[in-house]
């Protein structure tokens, strides 16, 4: 009995496989709306203000970031907690596949939430008249928010590596 049990909970690690697969997903719907926003400013980047280009570029960055978290998350999630990728010696391995263990990736999430979170910031700043202050001052709270819990959990996982 404790054999089956221990067999169906390995085997419902599977259970993720799907989740990933719409991880990808949502990577094309996010590339989707990149190109739109390309497609949006180009043909009116000689009529745009220097800031309205600013907040253009910095949305697509933003979208960056957030597909680079997306990749991050759904291929070393798929390899720590599903299968390893067994991928062809001639297919190009991306450095870090296979490095990054959950501890590793919850700080990487971490820092890039820090920093998806400063582009809103900054853009948030970039238009600060039209912004009231008490807006302001929860877009600048949440902020630290994220930026303080960052550096404590790359803080805990430290003494969790210093301990082993």
């Amino acid at each position: 009995m404790e054999q089956l049990v221990e067999r169906t909970l390995y085997a419902s690690r599977w259970l993720l496989a799907p989740i990933y697969i719409g991880l990808s997903l949502a990577l094309l719907a996010l590339a989707i709306k990149f190109f739109q926003e390309v497609f949006h400013v180009l043909p009116h980047v000689l009529d745009l203000s220097e800031s309205d280009l600013i907040l253009g570029l910095l949305s697509m960055i933003d979208m960056g970031l957030v597909g680079g978290l997306i990749v991050m998350v759904m291929l070393s999630g798929y390899e720590n907690f599903v299968s390893a990728l067994s991928l062809s010696h001639d297919t190009e391995k991306l450095d870090w596949l296979g490095k990054m263990d959950a501890g590793s990736l919850k700080n990487k999430v971490a820092a890039s939430i820090v920093a998806i979170s400063s582009i809103h910031l900054l853009r948030v700043f970039m238009d600060v008249k039209a912004t009231p202050n008490d807006k302001l001052m929860w877009y600048v709270l949440i902020h630290l928010t994220f930026v303080f819990s960052a550096l404590v959990m790359a803080w805990i996982d430290r003494m969790h590596r210093d301990a082993h």
